[in-house]
């Protein structure tokens, strides 16, 4: 579980997360959503230490992130996946030496359990068929398979998702959403999507953070939101414009 508590980021006087408290539960898909320059990402950049909030505390299960020494948030960056918007390969390496890159970072595994990982790995994302090929061979949905695959090459507790569907077609779309929910039941991992694709949030979305101007307008179900953008008119606007 990670759970933000009264979290505050400035850059400069610019006052861009403002006491956001949040919970996000494993074995469900955490959906964040809300327009673009509201908070969303710089929320997840936050968590992930990309950046360091203002204020506030950022709790996996108990570890505040931030106030770890760095041993501390070497170990727990173990246990983070993160798929990027732009997949983030590496172009010179294969789809095979893409996956196996953590395990050589973070991982003490012999050659032939890395091996033997990575293989497992892209099996799971149905690419034992790409092994030899570079980034700029294969296609964009083929490239977040890999950036799935590598996420999950640590055996991870959380993965964070940076607008997954971005560039894809919506047939394509839905096989990365159907991916990522079954990882995140499998694994009983703690999966966060930064997402503006309300396809995403109706089909696969289990708790959902809106997050507007900076600030946590409403959280909860999927089956709550139809209630409450009821009342809530900003929710109901995002709702609106996203359909």
């Amino acid at each position: 579980m990670i759970t933000l508590q009264n979290v505050n980021k400035f850059f400069g006087e610019k006052h861009v997360l403002q006491d956001i408290n949040a919970t996000f539960q494993p074995g469900i898909c955490n959906l964040i959503i809300g327009a673009s320059g509201g908070g969303k990402s710089v929320m997840v950049k936050c968590m992930v230490g990309l950046e360091e909030p203002t204020s506030g505390s950022i709790l996996f299960g108990e570890q505040d992130f931030h106030r770890l020494e760095y041993e501390g948030k070497k170990e727990l960056r173990k246990e983070i996946g993160m798929l990027f918007q732009g997949t983030a390969l590496f172009d010179s390496l294969t789809v095979e030496q893409n996956v196996e890159f953590p395990l050589l970072m973070f991982g003490n595994m012999s050659k032939a359990e890395r091996k033997e990982r990575v293989a497992y790995c892209l099996n799971r994302v149905n690419l034992n068929h790409a092994y030899g090929k570079f980034p700029s061979e294969i296609s964009g949905g083929m490239k977040k398979r890999v950036g799935i695959a590598r996420a999950i090459a640590l055996k991870i507790k959380y993965l964070f998702c940076d607008e997954p569907n971005s560039g894809l077609d919506p047939l394509t779309s839905r096989v990365i959403d159907q991916l990522l929910y079954e990882i995140t039941k499998e694994y009983n991992i703690t999966t966060i999507i930064n997402s503006h694709d309300m396809k995403t949030v109706l089909d696969i979305g289990e708790h959902i953070v809106f997050v507007h101007q900076g600030q946590k307008w409403w959280e909860g179900s999927k089956e709550d939101m139809e209630d409450a953008k009821i009342s809530n008119a900003e929710l109901r606007a995002f709702i609106e414009a996203s359909m």
